[in-house]
């Protein structure tokens, strides 16, 4: 006989990640019931310009697994959007099954996280105080945290509504904006308020934001050139 036309591969009939997507509903729905005044306080302190008494907002063990749980989903969804975006607006197939690209892209995503929080880290120990560092870390963690949160229904209506790649890509964009410009508030609150230095804020948001995120795009484009070149 003549071999038929493979069926293009849909996310929608993936049962391993239908069953990723629902489990990390289900346990964020879980998480967030239970740590929902932990959410609160941290949202409401976000704001708050910190003053030289204010004390870093202490967080129990299942609180900060929560957030870490958080931060793996952020990482797989914003790897899920960059795949819809590559399998409809890219060249080429990879031979390599779906499941697998999509860890790779998250295993890069979670790469950029834990180099940004690194560099934030030696710079702000070098520059600022273990308070300031502290105060910093607690925060970029929660609007990580929260990106993922946001992120999670555009996924869903793509994966299982048919939403084109351009709202996809579109949401997805606001939501990094959103999440860029919260940043530079917040540094700028934390590091450079009392300078009222907004120059050497941007620099140095330009520096561990901006630059870092050019990065990680240029990353994931070409590896996915990579994977449908040698596979």
């Amino acid at each position: 006989g003549v071999a038929g036309d493979p069926i293009p591969y849909n996310i929608a009939n993936d049962n391993l990640i239908t069953s990723i997507l629902l489990g990390c509903f289900i346990l964020a729905a879980v998480s967030i019931a239970q740590t929902g005044n932990f959410i609160q306080r941290h949202f409401k302190n976000f704001f708050r310009t910190p003053s030289e008494g204010t004390t870093v907002i202490t967080e129990t063990g299942n609180e900060l697994h929560f957030q870490y749980f958080l931060l793996l989903q952020t990482s797989l969804l914003f790897a899920l959007v960059f795949f819809f975006y590559s399998k409809t607006m890219g060249n080429g197939t990879t031979g390599l099954p779906q499941y697998l690209v999509i860890g790779i892209y998250t295993g890069i995503i979670i790469a950029y996280i834990l180099t940004k929080a690194l560099f934030y880290n030696l710079v702000g120990w070098v520059f600022f105080d273990r308070k300031k560092n502290e105060q910093w870390t607690k925060s970029g963690l929660f609007l990580t945290a929260t990106e993922g949160v946001v992120l999670f229904p555009i996924v869903m209506l793509h994966a299982y509504f048919n939403f084109s790649i351009e709202t996809t890509a579109i949401y997805t964009i606001i939501v990094i904006i959103l999440a860029k410009v919260l940043a530079l508030y917040k540094t700028y609150i934390i590091f450079f308020e009392k300078n009222t230095d907004f120059v050497q804020s941007f620099l140095y948001f330009c520096t561990l934001e901006v630059v870092p995120l050019g990065v990680l795009w240029g990353v994931l484009v070409f590896m996915d050139d990579y994977l449908k070149v040698n596979f």
